[in-house]
């Protein structure tokens, strides 16, 4: 997993990067419960919609498996769209580009150091110690 990033950007970048995963986790969890509870009785189409925008909005918020739950939240995004409307959507098409755009962006760029993926596949320090006994001259 660690491969898939250059570094976890702590400190400003990472608080930026916070606030990006939380916005577009938030929006996709809501639209995600408004399609589940908006219509009476939704087709099949709007209950995996839903369900996929939820569940890859709450990974990407806690960061973990980003760059697969930011893709998989783009997907979901258009599937609320394609084929056809998904019943209780309440974004326009603008927002739920913005929100896919967003998404596509946190998939770039990493989680941050704000999340489980840096916490579970961060940079480590290896310490290597000498278990040799000295030896006399």
């Amino acid at each position: 997993m660690q491969r898939l990033f250059s570094s976890f950007p702590n400190g400003g970048p990472g608080v930026g990067l916070l606030l990006l995963r939380s916005a577009a986790a938030g929006v996709a969890i809501l639209q995600g419960v408004q399609c589940l509870i908006g219509s009476p009785n939704p087709p099949p189409q709007t209950w995996v919609s839903a369900a996929l925008s939820i569940v890859s909005a709450i990974a990407i918020l806690i960061g973990v498996l980003t760059p697969v739950a930011s893709l998989l939240l783009v997907v979901t995004v258009a599937l609320f769209w394609f084929p056809q409307r998904a019943a209780g959507v309440f974004l326009d098409t603008i927002s739920s580009c913005l929100i896919a755009v967003n998404a596509t962006a946190i998939a770039l760029l990493g989680p941050g150091a704000f999340s489980l993926d840096a916490r579970l596949f961060g940079r480590r320090e290896i310490y290597i110690f000498d278990d040799t006994p000295p030896t006399k001259p």
